[in-house]
């Protein structure tokens, strides 16, 4: 591991700890309120018992020593809301939202790349301009806007879609299949509003990536032997204007992560989003820590698996 590496690590996981702690309020006061009412759940003694519990009560050089000490043994701790594992309670939400991020890279990767070969083969045309003014304008729009946008027309006007949960709620099943397409449902509106988020991305730096190809020697070469369109564009062109769009797909997942933060809690999908809002109001301070460090993970293994494919792809490139 580069010494670079390292570093990024440490920093994290230090303001992986200090972050929760810099935030006002205070988790078990939090605990001890009921809907804004001021009703008290816990007796000061309690409190006092739990904070002794999570070493809260400790000056912070001591938690964060306990802190470093429950990494380094795979051990996040206990919620202080839910009062359950962390690691058990990121498991449990963190495929929901694997799945719609990754389908959701997959058709924005794939349709912005379509999209971007095919605008940079007919450049300067009306289609071309059109399609970039689109995207350019879909690029500065905000994810949550977007499914926002498409709960009230699609969810809630033309009803095609629920409007929220990853799947239909007390339903019963016959066939592994019917809820195989009660989850394809329910994904829908979610992975549709991250792709568009992401389309634009895609199809700038494809468009991009694939003008520079198409201006080399070889790709005139090739046009002047007579080869069919297709052949010029898949052969010799998008397969030289691949590498920074697949980097682009690999480092896109850790973006991808924290846009479906505030997607999740627009459509209220079972991830690792919605639990990551929940420990923020809560004031969660473990459970925070917990998700915050999967997600910061989760970017540096992307960025170092898209670093390892651009180098198999060309390592001229790195």
């Amino acid at each position: 591991m580069k010494k670079s590496n390292i570093a990024v690590i440490g920093v994290i996981i230090v303001l992986n700890f200090f972050l929760p702690r810099l935030m006002p309020g205070d988790p078990f006061l939090y605990l001890s309120v009921e809907d804004g009412n001021t009703a008290p759940v816990y007796s000061s003694q309690q409190i006092k018992v739990y904070e002794e519990y999570y070493g809260l009560d400790k000056p912070l050089h001591e938690q964060l020593i306990r802190y470093l000490t429950g990494i380094v043994k795979g051990d996040l701790g206990y919620s202080i809301f839910y009062h359950e594992k962390v690691t058990d309670m990121i498991a449990a939400r963190i495929p929901w939202t694997l799945l719609i991020v990754i389908s959701a890279l997959v058709l924005s990767s794939v349709f912005g790349t379509m999209l971007g070969t095919i605008c940079a083969w007919h450049r300067d045309s009306f289609l071309d301009r059109c399609v970039y003014f689109f995207m350019m304008v879909l690029s500065e729009i905000p994810g949550f806007l977007i499914g926002i946008f498409l709960l009230f027309y699609l969810g809630a006007n033309l009803k095609w879609f629920p409007m929220s949960g990853g799947e239909t709620v007390f339903a019963s099943y016959s066939t592994p299949l019917e809820q195989v397409k009660d989850i394809i449902h329910h994904m829908v509106l979610p992975v549709l509003t991250l792709s568009l988020s992401r389309l634009g991305s895609f199809y700038l730096l494809s468009r991009s990536s694939m003008l520079n190809v198409l201006s080399k020697d070889y790709i005139r070469t090739a046009k002047g032997k007579g080869l069919k369109k297709h052949t010029v564009i898949l052969k010799h062109g998008l397969k030289n204007s691949l590498p920074p769009v697949v980097t682009q797909f690999f480092m896109s997942l850790g973006a991808m992560v924290g846009q479906a933060v505030l997607v999740e809690n627009v459509f209220s999908y079972p991830g690792a989003g919605s639990l990551m809002r929940e420990a923020v109001v809560n004031r969660d301070y473990v459970l925070m820590q917990g998700i915050f460090l999967i997600m910061s993970a989760t970017v540096l293994i992307m960025n170092g698996l898209a670093e390892f494919m651009l180098k198999k792809m060309d390592p001229r490139m790195v």
